[in-house]
């Protein structure tokens, strides 16, 4: 067998521990164990192809495998998995969908009718308990980042659609500001009628594009 079959049979051995490894410890640790799997596979590589240039070949390689292996640049940690199962349980029988992302963000899908009122931005009652926990649940977890994109359906125009949907995210930053979390960790967003996920033809689509999305990441240290 030549130097790269080695390799490749080195990098199968490697991931498969680490792999066994990561099953053990903290939830999410997917993301660290990838960068590691990554570097190790560079390693090896740039080292059976490094020739007289092993040192700069395999340092150069387990940077690009490290790169290679994180993925994402989220991380899906124990507190992540505490803070969707909290969510869960005080968004049940809401309508707000709680979600992990493929690339391992917390996720809250806020429907129109627990939310805002049609071409209003300010936040109904029925959403404050929600986001009264969600701001806890922040706290809780400083580390972590928020981004929060308003959406509105296509009744009206993007004059009046664009800036209520920016209203729509920055009212529920400001809610969440005043009840704790840092400003500087939120960043929000409006995407108008752009991002439909349902049809404006029909009353029941407008309702369910009329939301709220928001983010939580945790970036892999």
């Amino acid at each position: 067998m030549n130097r790269i079959g080695v390799a490749f049979l080195s990098i199968a051995l490697c991931a498969g521990n680490l792999s066994g490894c990561a099953n053990m410890g903290e939830t999410g640790q997917s993301v660290g164990t990838g960068a590691a799997i990554g570097a190790i596979a560079g390693g090896i590589i740039g080292a059976a192809t490094a020739g007289g240039h092993r040192g700069k070949s395999t340092a150069t390689g387990a940077a690009v495998g490290a790169a290679i292996g994180a993925g994402g640049g989220y991380l899906w940690s124990r507190h992540m998995q505490e803070q969707k199962a909290a969510m869960e349980q005080a968004t049940q029988g809401t309508g707000v969908n709680v979600t992990q992302t493929e690339d391992n963000r917390l996720k809250l899908d806020i429907p129109s009718d627990i939310s805002f009122d049609t071409g209003r931005y300010d936040i109904k009652p029925t959403l404050r308990p929600i986001l009264d926990q969600f701001a806890l649940t922040l706290n809780q977890n400083p580390v972590t980042h928020v981004t929060i994109i308003g959406h509105t359906d296509s009744t009206g125009s993007d004059a009046v659609n664009n800036p209520l949907s920016v209203n729509r995210a920055a009212a529920t930053r400001d809610y969440l500001v005043a009840r704790g979390v840092a400003t500087t960790r939120i960043a929000i967003d409006g995407r108008g009628s752009r991002e439909p996920i349902a049809d404006n033809a029909t009353v029941t689509g407008r309702a369910m594009n009329r939301r709220v999305e928001i983010f939580v990441a945790e970036a892999a240290r």
